[in-house]
C-alpha cells in the first residue's frame, strides 16, 4: 500500500485541512497496515474520512457497504468534488442499467476508481461476486454498522451475512463503524464480522455544546412553534414518528409563518432530493421529517432538533439530536414525552416474533428512563452507550434541564415495597391498570372477576392519585424490579430483584411531583427564552365560572360547552369576537356559533377594565382541512353507511377516521352515529358510558378506559364519547 508521504500532506491535499481529528490518523495507519478496525465514533467526528483518505491512497478499489442509497449518493458526489477525475466513486446497485454496470466495472479494472459504494444485498449476486475475485481489493469498509445487530436501533438482516460473502471474495482488511453502539452492540459487530483481533477505536459520546431538555406533551403544537419562531432564522430538524403527522405539522408551521418543509419515505425521490437540498441551501429553516430524513446529511449548522414524539430507542434518539450543533455551536436538542406514546408502541410490537418484541420491548424501557429520570440526562446518555461522566466537573454538565432545575428528590421505598407486595399478593396475573385500580380500591371486571375486593390489600393505596402508583410502577420496571411477561404480554411479574426488595428494602428515590408548566416557566426563563405558554390565571378562574353557568343552562358537563386547553388558549389569546374564537385551540365554527357570544363579550370587557395590550403573535393559527375528508364523512354519516367502508374508501385506518370524527364534531358540527353504535353497543350498555360523562369531571381517554378499559374496547369509548360530545353539545 502506499504510505511514502506522511498522511498529513493527503490530508491537506484531498480534503484541505490542516490537521487529523481525534484518532483518525491512528486508525487510518493500522487500516494501511493491513489490520482490521473496529471504530465508535459519534455523528460529526469524521468517521467517513476514516476509509476515504486510505481509499484514495491505496492500490486497488475501496468497497464500502452501505444501508442507503440516498447516503451513498452523497458520498459519491462528495467524493468526486475534491477529486480531478470524476469517476474516482461510483455506486454498484440495482438502479443502474447494463450499460452504466459495465461502465462502473471498466474504471475498476483500470484502476481510476478508489471508492465503491454497494448495498449489502448488490454483494450477494454472484455475478458482482465472481468480478470482485479478479479485482484488487484495498479494504472492505461497513458503514453504519450497527444494522449487523438484531440489538442495534436499525437491523438488517442481510448485513448479517457479510462475513461469508468477503471470505468469499477474498483476504483483505475490514473496517467497521458506526456512530451509536452500546457496549451489547459492539460486541455483536465483532463476533458477526469476524473482528477478533481488530484494532477498537472508541471516541467520546459526549457533545458538550449540546443542551438536553425533555418537555411533557401539554399543547406541543404551540410550544414548537413559539420556540421556532424564538430561534428565528436558524436551522432545525422536528422528528415524528409518523408520515402523516410530518405532512400535518409542517403544514401548520408554514400556516404560522415558519419555512418548513416535510421529508419522509412517502414522497418521491425528486421531491426528497429537492426538499433535502431548499434545507441545505438555507430556502427552507426547519425540516419536518421521519426518520428516513438525516443520515449523511452534512449540515453543520443545524441548531436545534425537536422530537415531536420521543422515538423507539436510545440509540435513535442519540443519532437524531447528534444533528444539532456539528459546528460546535449551539444545539438545542427538545423532546416531547408523554407515556401513552410508549404504551402505543408497545401495542405495535404485540405483533412481532417474541425476540424481536423482547429487544423492541427493551430498547422502549430505555427511553421511558431516560424521558422520567431525575439525573444528569448527559450522564444518562453516555452510561448507556458504555461511557462514564462526571456530572459535577465533565465538559458540558450543566447542559440538560435536570442539571439546571435539581428536582427535589423523594424517598419511596414504602410506596414502591407496597406495590410489589400487591404483585406478589394478586399472584402476578394483572396488567399496569389493574394493578393501579387495586391499589387505590376500584373495581372493574378484572378485579372483580378475582374477587379482590375482599383482600385487605384492596384500596390500600387510596391515599394517593392514580398517576402516582403508574409512575411508581413504571419506575419499579424500569430499574428491574417488575418486568412486562413476553408470552402474555402486558401482565406484570415480579423479578427476582424485586423479591429481595420486599424482603429487605432499600433506599427508593423518585422526583417529588413537579407542577409541568410551572416547571417549562422556570426552564425557559433559566435559557434566557420566552417562556412557552403563560396562562392568564385569574382570567381562567373567571372563564371556568361561566362555563359552568352556561353547562347549567344548557344541563351539560362543563367540557361539553369549552374543554380547559380551549379555555387556556382563550386566556393567551384574548379573543374578542366569534371569528377570533375559530382561532383558539379546538374551536370550530359550530362551537363558537353555538357557545362563543358570552365568552367573546366577557374577554372583551375583562381585555378593556385591565387595560389589556392582545398578542396577536402569540395566535397558533391551525391549518384548514384541506382534504375533503370532513365533507365526506358528514355526508356518509347523514346516509348511514358502515364506518369501515368509509375508512376503507379514503384509505384511512379506524384510528385516522376516528380522529377526523372527534375533530368535527369537538368543533361543534353535528355528526350522529347512533345508527352505527346501536349495532354494537345495547341500550343499557350506552347509557352507563352516558352517564359517566354527564358526571365526569372532563372526557379524556385516560378517564374512560381506566373506568370501561376491561368491560370495552378503545374504539368502542371513543365512538362514545364522540356520540356523548354531538347529543349534549352540538
Amino acid at each position: 500500500m502506499n504510505t511514502t508521504k506522511d498522511l498529513s500532506v493527503y490530508l491537506k491535499k484531498y480534503f484541505g485541512f490542516e490537521k487529523f481529528k481525534g484518532q483518525q490518523k491512528e486508525i487510518i495507519n493500522d487500516l494501511l497496515e493491513g489490520r482490521d478496525v473496529f471504530v465508535l465514533m459519534p455523528t460529526g467526528g469524521g468517521k467517513s474520512l476514516c476509509y476515504q483518505l486510505p481509499a484514495l491512497i491505496s492500490e486497488g478499489v475501496a468497497v464500502i457497504v452501505s444501508p442507503l442509497i440516498a447516503l451513498m449518493k452523497n458520498q459519491v458526489d462528495a467524493m468526486r468534488g475534491i477529486s480531478s477525475d470524476e469517476d474516482v466513486a461510483h455506486v454498484l446497485n440495482s438502479s443502474l442499467n447494463k450499460t452504466q454496470t459495465k461502465k462502473v466495472m471498466d474504471d475498476i479494472r483500470s484502476g481510476v476508481t478508489k471508492m465503491l459504494y454497494v448495498a449489502p444485498e448488490s454483494l450477494t449476486k454472484e455475478e458482482y461476486t465472481d468480478f470482485f475475485k479478479t479485482v484488487k481489493i484495498s479494504f472492505f469498509a461497513i458503514d453504519e454498522a450497527h444494522c449487523i445487530s438484531e440489538w442495534g436501533h436499525d437491523f438488517r438482516p442481510e448485513y448479517r451475512n457479510l462475513k461469508n460473502i468477503i471470505n468469499k471474495i477474498g483476504d483483505a482488511p475490514v473496517i467497521a463503524l458506526t456512530a451509536t453502539a452500546t457496549p451489547k452492540v459492539q460486541d455483536d459487530i465483532q463476533k458477526t464480522l469476524g473482528m477478533h483481533n481488530a484494532m477498537v477505536y472508541k471516541a467520546s459520546f459526549n457533545r458538550p455544546n449540546l443542551f438536553y431538555e425533555v418537555r411533557p406533551k401539554i399543547n406541543q403544537d404551540k410550544q414548537i412553534v413559539k420556540f421556532i419562531h424564538q430561534h428565528q432564522g436558524k436551522s432545525g430538524v422536528v422528528y415524528c414518528l409518523s408520515r402523516k403527522k410530518v405532512e400535518e405539522f409542517s403544514q401548520l408551521l408554514q400556516v404560522n409563518g415558519i419555512k418548513a418543509i416535510p421529508y419522509h419515505a412517502g414522497l418521491d425521490t425528486k421531491t426528497r432530493t429537492l426538499h433535502q437540498d431548499m434545507f441545505l441551501m438555507e430556502e427552507a429553516d426547519v425540516v419536518v421529517a421521519t426518520i428516513a430524513f438525516g443520515m449523511g446529511i452534512d449540515k453543520p449548522d443545524v441548531r436545534f432538533v425537536i422530537h415531536y414524539d420521543m422515538p423507539k430507542s436510545l440509540e435513535s434518539y442519540y443519532q437524531e439530536t447528534g444533528r444539532a450543533g456539528r459546528d460546535d455551536g449551539e444545539g438545542h436538542c427538545l423532546a416531547f414525552y408523554d407515556y401513552k406514546d410508549i404504551e402505543k408502541l408497545e401495542k405495535f410490537l404485540a405483533g412481532k416474533m417474541v425476540a424481536e418484541r423482547e429487544i423492541g420491548l427493551q430498547l422502549l424501557n430505555e427511553v421511558v428512563a431516560y424521558a422520567e429520570t431525575s439525573m444528569s440526562r448527559r450522564k444518562f446518555l453516555l452510561h448507556y452507550f458504555g461511557e462514564e461522566f462526571d456530572e459535577i466537573n465533565g465538559l458540558g454538565a450543566n447542559m440538560d434541564d435536570n442539571m439546571r432545575n435539581p428536582k427535589k428528590m423523594v424517598d419511596a421505598s414504602a410506596d414502591a415495597k407496597l406495590i410489589l407486595e400487591i404483585v406478589r399478593d394478586t399472584k402476578e396475573v394483572l396488567k399496569i391498570n389493574d394493578l393501579v385500580n387495586v391499589a387505590v380500591g376500584k373495581e372493574n371486571s378484572i378485579v372483580k372477576s378475582y374477587n379482590f375486593k375482599s383482600e385487605d390489600f384492596f384500596g390500600i393505596g387510596k391515599e394517593q392519585e392514580d398517576y402516582y402508583w403508574k409512575s411508581i410502577i413504571r419506575q419499579l420496571i424500569v430499574r428491574d424490579f417488575l418486568f412486562k411477561e413476553i408470552e402474555t404480554y402486558g401482565i406484570v411479574k415480579l423479578s427476582d430483584k424485586g423479591r429481595r426488595f420486599i424482603e429487605s428494602p432499600d433506599e427508593f428515590l423518585i422526583a417529588e411531583d413537579v407542577d409541568y408548566r410551572k416547571l417549562m416557566d422556570e426552564s425557559a426563563s433559566e435559557l434566557n427564552i420566552q417562556t412557552p405558554a403563560v396562562f392568564d390565571e385569574d382570567l381562567l378562574k373567571q372563564l371556568k365560572e361561566l362555563r359552568k353557568k352556561i353547562a347549567k343552562q344548557y344541563g351539560i358537563p362543563p367540557f361539553a360547552v369549552f374543554q380547559d386547553p380551549s379555555l387556556e388558549d382563550m386566556t393567551m389569546q384574548y379573543p374578542t369576537s366569534i371569528k377570533e374564537l375559530t382561532n383558539v385551540f379546538g374551536v370550530g365554527e359550530g362551537k363558537a356559533a353555538k357557545f362563543g357570544k358570552p365568552f367573546a363579550d366577557f374577554i372583551a370587557a375583562y381585555v378593556e377594565e385591565n387595560d389589556i395590550t392582545r398578542p396577536d403573535e402569540m395566535i397558533i393559527r391551525s391549518v384548514a382541512d384541506k382534504s375533503n375528508h370532513k365533507v365526506y364523512i358528514i355526508k356518509s354519516v347523514d346516509r348511514k353507511l358502515d364506518l369501515e367502508d368509509m375508512a376503507e374508501a379514503k384509505s384511512l385506518s379506524m384510528e385516522e377516521l376516528l380522529s377526523e370524527m372527534e375533530s368535527i364534531v369537538y368543533q361543534g358540527t353535528k355528526l350522529d352515529i347512533s345508527y352505527y353504535i346501536n349495532e354494537i353497543l345495547d341500550e343499557d350498555q350506552q347509557e352507563e358510558i352516558h352517564e359517566f360523562l354527564m358526571e365526569a369531571e372532563n372526557d379524556s381517554m385516560s378517564n374512560l378506559l381506566e373506568e370501561f378499559g376491561n368491560d370495552y374496547e378503545e374504539d368502542e369509548l371513543r365512538l362514545m364519547r364522540i356520540k356523548f360530545i354531538n347529543d349534549v353539545a352540538n
